[in-house]
């Protein structure tokens, strides 16, 4: 070998051993199963989760046929979003930065009460994942099977871990497929798939979608919440004492020892080390070393506890929901109370924020109007001495029928300011479009002579000639 590919060989084996001697290599999890409250409430709550995610799609609100009747959609082409009666545009994109802000606000506050509920049962890495090791269970079996299985090299080991795979690439694809409906009419889009008529751009999301569900649920699982997630970061800052969290009762539990013989558990604790509360955690962790950051508050080591403690006739709760003051002090005043000042201070933030926006959505205009000045030329004087302006009409109609509108003057006679137009007693706008109007206003000489000023303001009324509302327009008019 030349002495360059040695010398080289050699960097890469010192540097492996330097990683190994300071970092311990990250051992592959088995989560084992596990009965109980719970596991069935995180079972009902997937379910919900997961027909919510796949079917909201294909739920319809009625909108005339002027817009798409598919009661949740991002129509991207239209640059539109819909959600039930709620319809947002482009320039009401702040909409959505309130509902974030508020999900935000609303996920801080459920924090501060019962810690990281979110991430143990709604959270989408958190659902998926359970859906896919479930998967991984019915074709390898619980832990110790899937731990020998892993042991072999033979084509018990392939057929099974090739069904777990497929399995899990068929549920990324379901999953993808829920995503793109979202943006797609979702009846059109299966029947695209069912006659093999799907475009490029929707078989790329699917696929794009579906690589990021099985990478994320099927080997990075645990990682996203230790490593990848930010929330696991900050969460500490909105606990106290008072917030409600996983804990193991170390006055009760200790000293921990193996099962006595003879189930006497005087004089000791009552934690047998059955090490049952760590193998059926989803993140891999001891409980029992107390609160930490890969926490997700799933439950599942309360029930692998309480399995335990009723197998010896043990009061149940060794690892419980409980804060961190009654563990320390146990008493009726530092139990978890859901009535605190902290509970006030964020219902009122959110109901102040609610409040905001719903007053906006409810009393938001259903047609906006604005006028802009032509810069080219600024104004023309015409031949009789008069002075004309030109404005560009913008007119955006958010209703779901056709509009028709009258521009008139506000406060001058008719006789000083004329508005030309082709039609300006009927500006029809289309349903759920944004009409444009080239209009012309024209100041006799007699009313130019007495003004001083350089600019005018005119005050003009866009009417509706259904409804007879009156939107004003005020427009600047150059004089020279």
């Amino acid at each position: 070998m030349p002495k360059s590919l040695q010398l080289y060989w050699g960097n890469l084996s010192f540097r492996s051993s330097m990683l190994e001697e300071y970092f311990e290599a990250k051992k592959r999890l088995y989560p084992q199963s596990v009965k109980g409250r719970f596991r069935k409430l995180k079972w009902y709550l997937n379910t919900i989760f997961l027909a919510i995610y796949l079917f909201t799609p294909f739920l319809r609100f009625d909108r005339s046929g002027v817009a798409p009747d598919q009661a949740v959609l991002i129509d991207l082409p239209n640059s539109r979003a819909y959600f039930f009666f709620i319809e947002i545009w482009p320039q009401e994109v702040y909409f959505l930065m309130g509902i974030l802000l508020l999900a935000a606000v609303i996920l801080f506050f459920v924090t501060s009460l019962f810690g990281r509920i979110w991430c143990g049962y709604a959270c989408f890495q958190t659902v998926w994942t359970d859906i896919f090791i479930d998967i991984e269970k019915i074709f390898q079996g619980d832990r110790n099977q899937r731990i020998i299985l892993d042991r072999k090299n033979n084509f018990e080991k392939f057929y099974k871990k090739f069904l777990t795979h497929l399995s899990w690439i068929l549920v990324s694809l379901i999953t993808g497929f829920g995503f793109v409906c979202y943006f797609n009419d979702a009846y059109q889009l299966t029947k695209s798939i069912s006659n093999f008529e799907i475009g490029l751009t929707q078989i790329g999301w699917i696929c794009g979608i579906a690589f990021m569900t099985y990478i994320m649920a099927g080997f990075a699982r645990e990682h996203v919440c230790t490593f990848m997630c930010p929330y696991a970061r900050f969460q500490s800052a909105m606990f106290d004492k008072n917030t409600l969290i996983i804990s193991y009762d170390q006055k009760r539990g200790e000293p921990r020892q193996k099962a006595p013989k003879d189930g006497d558990f005087s004089n000791r604790g009552h934690c047998i080390d059955c090490h049952q509360c760590v193998v059926v955690c989803p993140v891999g962790i001891d409980i029992r070393d107390g609160l930490q950051m890969q926490c997700i508050a799933c439950g599942l080591c309360i029930d692998a506890c309480d399995n335990v403690m009723k197998k010896f006739d043990l009061p149940k709760g060794l690892i419980r929901y409980d804060t961190m003051a009654n563990l320390e002090k146990p008493s009726p005043k530092n139990k978890f109370k859901l009535l605190r000042p902290r509970t006030f201070f964020y219902t009122a933030i959110i109901l102040i924020a609610c409040t905001v926006m719903l007053k906006s959505l409810v009393f938001k205009t259903a047609i906006e109007v604005n006028m802009i000045a032509n810069r080219n030329p600024i104004f023309v004087k015409m031949s009789d001495g008069s002075i004309r302006n030109g404005y560009n009409l913008r007119i955006v109609n958010k209703t779901l029928k056709d509009k028709y509108f009258s521009l008139k003057p506000d406060k001058f006679d008719r006789k000083i300011i004329q508005i030309q137009n082709d039609d300006i007693n009927n500006l029809e706008v289309k349903a759920q479009k944004v009409a444009s109007f080239m209009i012309y206003l024209k100041l006799s000489p007699d009313f130019l002579a007495k003004i001083n000023e350089d600019r005018i303001l005119i005050d003009l009324d866009l009417i509706d000639k259904e409804s007879d509302e009156i939107q004003k327009i005020s427009a600047v008019f150059i004089k020279e």
